[in-house]
């Protein structure tokens, strides 16, 4: 009889005990967290995006009187959303140290191996030259981040010349 293997998703738990130790003389230069406030906004915006979706199509469909009621239940799922995964938001951190960037749940860029990073509605994408890309998501201004990752790649890059 075959042996059922536990799936590694169901072993994540996020927060500092999920992330990959430093490594000897490796200085942190920033942590980049969730923003309760950035958090909440993308949620609203989200939920406000939803309702007039959902009522285009209930108005296309000959169905105005369910307009209400409809974007109703998609603010209140949105809501639900936010109180179901923000445990789990606040706890993902990013860390950016003089060697690689050090994600939630073992991920890691190492900073010269980055082709770009780009601020992507206000959260901010790194791309790696092998293809991957890695979503800081709910920081409070995506513009700083950027430019604090581009700077630590420019000083690794000038350290391994």
């Amino acid at each position: 009889m075959s042996k059922i293997e536990r799936d590694e998703v169901l072993n994540y738990r996020p927060g500092p005990e999920s992330e990959l130790p430093l490594d000897e003389g490796e200085k942190v230069l920033a942590v980049f967290t969730a923003d309760k406030k950035r958090y909440w906004t993308d949620h609203a915006v989200l939920a406000v995006i939803g309702a007039v979706l959902i009522s285009t199509v209930l108005f296309w469909l000959g169905k105005p009187d369910q307009v209400v009621i409809a974007s109703f239940a998609v603010v209140v799922g949105m809501a639900a959303r936010g109180l179901y995964f923000r445990s789990e938001a606040f706890a993902r951190r990013w860390q950016l140290t003089d060697k690689r960037l050090i994600g939630p749940q073992g991920k890691q860029v190492m900073l010269l191996q980055i082709s770009g990073v780009r601020s992507l509605m206000g959260d901010v994408q790194v791309l790696t030259k092998a293809g991957d890309k890695h979503l800081i998501r709910h920081l409070a201004d995506a513009g700083p981040v950027v430019r604090e990752i581009e700077s630590a790649q420019a000083a690794r890059k000038l350290v391994a010349k």
